[in-house]
């Protein structure tokens, strides 16, 4: 937790001059990944635990960087659906969500995966930051529900979990799932969820992958989490699986396209005011660490909304929510979409060979992650760069693909695949005072557009299952 001498989220905004300058130079980060890992960074090497999901299986620890949400009670479902951009008629045990929730202007802030455990009772996995406006939300609705927090790791000093969480993923996946389940596995579709019996240990599966394959996801009670690893280790041996440490897990996003963790859309507005004065200011919403070559005036231009980071698809208009009016508009009006920039091999070389020349290098570009802060922002100018048409974020490498890619937001008039951008690496006048950012310059380096999800099988999975 920060050490900040005020009470209340509406206290440090009040006493923090420039949420830009703060966030940008003098926050430490607020997740694990920045802060403490209980996953080691490799297991064997990154290079082949990413290999290991295009060629085999491979088996992550998600047990520990993830907060979780219970909520419970017979209103439950109604405040979900008042504060989610999400249908919830369909969700049911079984059903699992991608939930959304924006603030009244329809920026978001955050998401998180929504399963309905039956019984009034639901969970909310990952996404700090829309977990603490849920139990806002339940502290001061008067409804029928009460909340639960499963901390992080990190953040929990019992350093014990209600769950184990492990994701598995891979074309080898299906058969080790098959092999490893009592009885073999149910048949699943994705994002749905089904109980098996794992080595005497009843868990929960959801169909769920970063790559593109039959993966799954398993959680059950803490107390049963080696067994369950164990017994997953032993049925993989087989068909080649390995366990991937924190650098391959961080890696997998430039493949599937997924975008995390929005700075969230809360630090301004009178609309916002009430929850900012409920939220403790030693929450993650104090230490977000904003990095790379955006350097905005204000903390707005930070915001996004769900179209930015691909999730139309997600936000349905079949009932009442917060930010559905400003929404419904947003969405027939021009907007950035999500789309993956693949970056010159040439220009890629050229950072990393000013490491071994005289002079101050360009940004040190870290493998498989490049990106620096939390959330990351570098502009995105127009070939002949005259004009900036979006923002770039989550940069790094992927030994499948054997390129450097980012996820950017681009502008949809400028957002057309295989055109050509360049993308400012480096952030301005020598690089901000955060510690992970040494004297650099900055570089412009050429990028083709190209589609999000990049990968061809995850394109093909998140198709069929819309």
């Amino acid at each position: 937790m920060s050490d900040t001498p005020f009470r209340t989220l509406q206290e440090f905004v009040d006493g923090t001059p420039d949420l830009v300058e703060y966030f940008y130079n003098d926050t430490p980060g607020p997740y694990s990944r920045t802060r403490r890992s209980d996953v080691p960074p490799e297991v064997t090497n990154w290079r082949d635990e990413q290999r290991a999901w295009r060629e085999s299986a491979v088996i992550f620890d998600q047990s520990h960087h993830m907060p979780e949400l219970y909520l419970r009670g017979k209103d439950a479902r109604a405040l979900l659906t008042r504060l989610g951009v999400n249908s919830l008629a369909n969700l049911a045990p079984g059903v699992a969500k991608q939930y959304i929730c924006c603030n009244p202007d329809g920026y978001m802030i955050g998401e998180c995966v929504l399963h309905d455990l039956g019984d009034d009772t639901f969970q909310l996995i990952s996404g700090r930051p829309l977990q603490s406006w849920v139990r806002f939300n339940v502290a001061t609705s008067g409804l029928d529900v009460t909340a639960e927090v499963d901390e992080a790791t990190p953040d929990n000093p019992s350093g014990r979990r209600i769950n184990f969480r492990f994701g598995m993923d891979g074309p080898n996946a299906g058969q080790i799932f098959n092999a490893v389940c009592e009885g073999g596995a149910p048949e699943l579709k994705f994002f749905r969820t089904a109980k098996v019996r794992i080595a005497g240990v009843e868990c929960m599966a959801l169909r769920h992958g970063m790559a593109g394959h039959a993966g799954v996801e398993l959680s059950g009670p803490y107390d049963d989490r080696e067994t369950v690893l164990n017994a997953l280790l032993a049925a993989g041996a087989p068909f080649g699986v390995k366990r991937g440490g924190s650098k391959a897990y961080f890696s997998a996003q430039y493949e599937s396209g997924w975008i995390p963790h929005p700075l969230p859309a809360i630090y301004t507005g009178e609309a916002m005011r009430a929850y900012r004065e409920w939220l403790p200011a030693d929450e993650w919403e104090t230490r977000f660490q904003l990095a790379g070559s955006f350097r905005a005036e204000r903390i707005e231009d930070y915001y996004v909304n769900p179209l930015n980071v691909g999730y139309g698809k997600i936000i349905k208009f079949d009932h009442d929510f917060i930010g559905r009016e400003a929404l419904e508009r947003m969405i027939n009006e021009p907007h950035r979409d999500k789309v993956t920039l693949v970056w010159n091999k040439d220009d890629v070389t050229t950072i990393f060979r000013s490491m071994l020349e005289e002079g101050t290098p360009y940004k040190f570009m870290d493998l498989p992650v490049a990106d620096y802060g939390f959330p990351p922002r570098d502009v995105v100018l127009s070939a002949d760069g005259k004009r900036m048409i979006g923002l770039s974020t989550l940069a790094g490498y992927t030994v499948n693909e054997r390129d450097i890619l980012s996820l950017a937001m681009i502008d949809q008039a400028d957002a057309k695949i295989g055109d050509d951008v360049l993308v400012v690496w480096g952030e301005p006048d020598g690089g901000s005072r955060k510690p992970r950012v040494e004297r650099h310059q900055q570089f412009k380096v050429r990028a083709k557009i190209a589609p999000a999800p990049y990968a061809s099988a995850v394109r093909k999975l998140k198709t069929a299952a819309v």
